[in-house]
């Protein structure tokens, strides 16, 4: 199973990626070994994951959650976690 997260970084900002293992990620994310853009940003908060059944679904719905607005990716956020 593939997770596309969201986290917040502790300047604001947001940032989208996938993963098939969350808190590895997230660890790595935090431990300044993570996305460049999350680098110098930490630490970082996980607001919104979403399960995915295999990595071409991760990476399409990736691709749509970083097209959206920071309008519509905080309304997601509120929305909650899915796990389907």
């Amino acid at each position: 199973m593939y997770w596309v997260y969201i986290l917040r970084c502790a300047d604001g900002t947001l940032y989208a990626g996938i993963t098939n293992d969350l808190p590895r990620r997230l660890a790595a994310h935090n431990a300044g070994r993570g996305a460049k853009y999350t680098r110098g940003r930490g630490p970082v908060e996980l607001v919104y994951r979403e399960a995915c059944p295999d990595k071409s679904a991760a990476l399409r719905r990736e691709r749509a959650v970083k097209a959206l607005r920071r309008a519509e990716k905080l309304s997601l956020i509120a929305r909650g976690t899915s796990e389907s």
